[in-house]
């Protein structure tokens, strides 16, 4: 009776996993394929723009960030400021980032000397990887994050992961000595034997890496699964203050209806450098989309990834500090879900890291071209056979 079950069990875990195969085998492997192409984006653009993101140190002290964004308007028309990123390095050139255009579009951000606000280029690749990482987002769906895309992608990945679940299952081996037959492919079959050995047994090496992205690429998809998670690992204050609702992008405006006076970045700057003296390395500033609150965010001279970041809040018109949140100051938990981005490209692991889920995600149309002939294959050898024409008598 355990073994009808478990028999059972298994036919219809290969149906859900064939059936969640070819639906998804093409949406999956595109989000790969494209999750492979930004695994090293970084390097890829530091490297196509060496020229102009460094600059001659000169004696004097760089603008202020207001006087830069000033001078860079007044050389030339440029579109609304959204972002600089300013760097203690007396070499770094400063980068500049526009908000969207009235159409939806964004302008190219620009290197600028930050000495004296001379436009030393728009970095090349930059277009190249926004389209990119919007096809690996939100499969280029109108709307970007608040559209259809984000939930669609994040369904994608659900479906994986029912498919890596439902793969190890019939995978799992039934005798303690099979692993070795587990684990390594059998090259020397063909057709149908070695579509299904390079399915199972490659699908066994990197499913944790899949488990991994997936997990972690629904961190962005879905606000109740980011919601549990910070609940999960933040403590309590930290989880509340992470689960804020969002504040609406519309524009504020004043008693008599006018809209509100711009705002600059000096005065959040100067309180930020107080703060942090000469600790950081670059520190991102944000306008808001409303109200008065700047978004800073820096990262020390030593760290080596994207999330190890210190983030302040300050209000551009009193220069008070709003909130500060450090890095080093995060429970084990608070961390695991600070880089989260990092663990979803692998880069947690330094560039092996990196290198390893890049991989994986290029193999991921191989799991999609053998399911398919497996599917096909099997279609084939339930098709009845013609029975043999009897001979024909004169006359019928």
């Amino acid at each position: 009776m355990t073994v009808r079950i478990g028999h059972t069990v298994k036919a219809v875990l290969f149906q859900v996993h064939s059936i969640a195969g070819l639906a998804l085998a093409l949406l999956v492997s595109l989000i790969a394929l494209t999750g492979a192409i930004m695994s090293f984006e970084d390097e890829i653009v530091d490297q196509l723009n060496a020229g102009i993101m460094q600059v001659a140190p000169r004696q004097i002290p760089a603008l202020m960030p207001d006087v830069l964004v000033a001078r860079l308007k007044a050389e030339q028309d440029v579109g609304k400021v959204s972002a600089v990123t300013l760097s203690s390095d007396p070499a770094a050139a400063a980068h500049v980032r526009f908000a969207r255009d009235e159409s939806g579009g964004r302008p190219a951000s620009l290197f600028v000397d930050p000495y004296d606000a001379r436009v030393l280029g728009s970095p090349r690749g930059e277009a190249f990887f926004a389209t990119v990482r919007r096809l690996h987002r939100w499969l280029l769906i109108p709307g970007d994050g608040k559209g259809w895309g984000r939930p669609i992608t994040g369904t994608i990945a659900l479906g994986l992961i029912v498919m890596l679940v439902s793969g190890l299952v019939l995978r799992w081996p039934r005798r303690g000595g099979s692993v070795k037959m587990w684990l390594k492919p059998n090259l020397g079959l063909s057709g149908r034997g070695l579509h299904r050995s390079l399915h199972a047994v490659i699908g066994t090496w990197v499913l944790p890496v899949y488990l991994a992205i997936t997990l972690t690429g629904l961190y962005f998809s879905f606000e109740w699964y980011k919601d549990g998670v910070t609940r999960l690992l933040a403590r309590p204050h930290a989880a509340a203050a992470k689960m804020q609702p969002k504040m609406s992008a519309k524009p504020t405006r004043t008693a008599s209806s006018q809209p509100a006076p711009p705002i600059g970045f000096d005065p959040a700057w100067m309180t930020f450098q107080r703060e942090e003296g000469d600790r950081f390395s670059k520190a991102l500033l944000t306008l808001p989309a409303q109200g008065t609150t700047i978004r800073i965010r820096s990262w020390g001279k030593a760290s080596l990834l994207e999330t190890t970041r210190d983030e302040f809040r300050i209000d551009a018109v009193t220069g008070q500090v709003v909130s500060a949140e450090r890095y080093a100051d995060k429970t084990f938990g608070e961390k695991i879900i600070a880089a989260i981005y990092d663990i979803h490209r692998g880069a947690i692991l330094g560039w092996p890291g990196k290198l390893a889920f890049m991989i994986a995600a290029v193999l991921m149309p191989l799991f999609s071209v053998t399911g398919i002939l497996l599917y096909l294959s099997r279609r084939k050898l339930r098709r009845p056979a013609q029975p043999p024409l009897g001979r024909l008598v004169p006359g019928e």
